[in-house]
């Protein structure tokens, strides 16, 4: 994986003799002479003789210098004999002493540049999200924010590896390549066949934003009230985002609040705050709102930057106290789907890590998730899994076929009536835990017209909207895939109730809370849980594209 490298900070140490280090000292040549005395020509030392009168009258006396000037030294013996020698000879002694003089001496060799001594140590990852950079302008009609905090630059994951951190010593390491999303994936329904024309905007994701989406309301079965209880729903979010980016299930924990909104999620899971903002994210990204496009930029650079930074932290464990694999699940789905939607290059690597960690997380056995790493699987934690899975597809990260066919193998333990029913844990037939595993057979390729599809659709169906939201979600995705009659009556029930359910009064206006008791309710996640799961309810007409509406003649992926 391509990583950032920082310039170091510690000291380089410059070799002697660079630029700004003292100057060098003259250095003597090996073999040079002092310059303080002349070498002397020969080794002859004068001879003590009695002078004769002949003699004395041929060595003249030397001259007087002039005066006003020093005495000359005088000439040495040596000096006399050379100049009574014969021409040749003192040619050849000077040549000599030249030849001496050059075998003496030897040429200075160049300098050497000491090692230059780097130290830098390659960045932590969770370092990626921890720089800063100016906030960017924000457009006149932006609602206000406090200071936003700017992700950094990350690169693009190119060779990714997964160990898992279970305790399992036969767990070997994940390797994950860029694949199709199963060989269990009808081509003709999988959103990867459009999706990624416009960075991501194009497909399954592609009616989210613009003409397309008040488009797809008016033909889908929304009105003018369903929307402005979106927007409604998406304010009150942003009135209730912490200061540091991310979210609350207790909603005491909100300084605009301070839990004036009944029902804030003070149960088990109120540390969770990579659930809490991945379920307060989810619906902004449904309506098309990105860190990129949208009113809420600002705030929504912030929540990623908050989960991303979880995630990145965790070594692709998105979740921290209170929290579980449900939570990654989600995170992994707010992760993809903000890559897919913006290709903002710094969200590549958490959002591969996440889905890294969910692989890795997987039983090895039965092909489940639950609640920790490598747990005997529910069907509830699979749906969120594997929609985890299938967002990374629609992003074009990596993701193992080998992970969607051991989830598969999973969803055939659990199922009932050949398919059209599933349990919790094993066969059954509730309802919540049915549809969400039928919703998991269709990404992964059932066909319409399969038989255990239409006896389930048409169980659900026929159970009706309540105030389950856990099961009002899951068989609202069903049935608006489904289109059809079945379709157009439950659409008018769950928009309808919604829309008048909706918090008009005080700090709790534009939010959700039903009440439900046990199972998947809201008793332990509160007021941000119905209204993350209410508002994309409303957000179906346009949150994910009818996957059967875009099937073609291709059979190459059928089960």
């Amino acid at each position: 994986m391509a990583s950032q490298i920082r310039p170091s900070t510690a000291p380089i140490i410059a070799p002697k003799g660079a630029a700004g280090a003292p100057p060098a000292q003259p250095v003597r040549k090996l073999g040079a002479a002092p310059p303080a005395k002349p070498v002397p020509v020969g080794p002859v030392r004068p001879v003590a003789t009695k002078p004769t009168a002949s003699s004395a009258q041929e060595v003249p006396k030397p001259e007087a210098p002039p005066s006003g000037q020093p005495e000359s030294q005088e000439r040495s013996l040596g000096a006399s004999i050379l100049g009574q020698a014969p021409a040749w000879a003192v040619s050849m002694l000077l040549h000599i002493v030249v030849l001496l003089s050059m075998a003496l001496v030897v040429s200075e060799p160049p300098k050497q540049e000491e090692p230059r001594l780097i130290t830098s140590t390659a960045p932590e990852v969770a370092e990626e999200f921890e720089e800063f950079e100016e906030q960017p302008e924000q457009p006149d009609d932006a609602p206000e924010t406090n200071d936003a905090v700017v992700m950094s630059d990350a690169t693009i994951v190119e060779d990714v590896q997964v160990v898992s951190t279970a305790d399992d010593l036969d767990a070997a390491p994940l390797s994950v390549e860029l694949t199709d999303f199963s060989t269990e994936t009808a081509a003709s329904s999988d959103l990867l066949s459009t999706v990624g024309v416009v960075g991501g905007k194009g497909g399954g994701l592609g009616g989210r934003s613009g003409a397309q989406r008040q488009s797809l309301v008016q033909s889908g079965g929304g009105n003018s009230q369903s929307e402005a209880a979106v927007e409604a729903a998406l304010k009150w979010f942003i009135q209730h985002q912490l200061p540091d980016g991310g979210w609350s299930f207790d909603l005491k924990e909100c300084p605009s609040c301070q839990g004036q909104c009944t029902h804030g999620g003070e149960g088990g899971h109120a540390k969770d705050r990579c659930g809490a903002t991945s379920m307060a994210l989810l619906p902004f990204l449904g309506r098309g709102y990105t860190h990129k496009e949208g009113p809420y930029k600002a705030q929504l650079e912030r929540g990623l930057h908050f989960l991303a930074s979880m995630t990145v932290a965790g070594n692709g464990k998105a979740y921290g106290p209170g929290g579980n694999m449900y939570s990654q699940g989600i995170a992994g789905i707010v992760l993809s789907e903000s890559y897919a939607m913006t290709q903002d290059k710094r969200l590549a690597i958490p959002a591969q890590m996440a889905l890294n960690y969910i692989m890795a997380g997987q039983d090895p056995v039965g092909g489940g998730w639950r609640y920790g790493p490598k747990q005997a699987g529910d069907t509830s934690a699979v749906g969120w899994q594997l929609m985890a899975l299938k967002s990374g597809n629609l992003a074009y990260l990596e993701v193992s076929p080998i992970v969607i066919k051991k989830a598969v193998e999973f969803l055939n333990s659990a199922q009932g009536d050949d398919g059209a029913t599933y349990g919790y844990t094993g066969p059954g037939n509730g309802a919540a835990t049915s549809a969400v595993g039928l919703l998991c057979r269709m990404y992964l390729g059932w066909k319409k017209d399969h038989p255990a599809l239409q006896r389930g659709v048409a169980r659900l169906a026929k159970t009706g909207p309540n105030s389950n939201l856990y099961f009002d979600y899951y068989t609202t995705q069903i049935l608006h895939h489904m289109e059809g009659d079945m379709w157009v009556a439950w659409n008018a029930k769950m928009r309808d109730m919604l829309v008048t359910s909706q918090a008009t009064k005080g700090h709790e206006t534009g939010s959700w809370y039903t009440g439900v008791e046990g199972g998947h309710g809201p008793h332990a996640v509160g007021r941000i849980y119905c209204t993350s799961l209410a508002t994309m309810i409303l957000e179906v007409y346009y949150r994910h594209l009818p996957i059967y509406g875009q099937q073609s003649v291709d059979e190459d992926f059928k089960e």
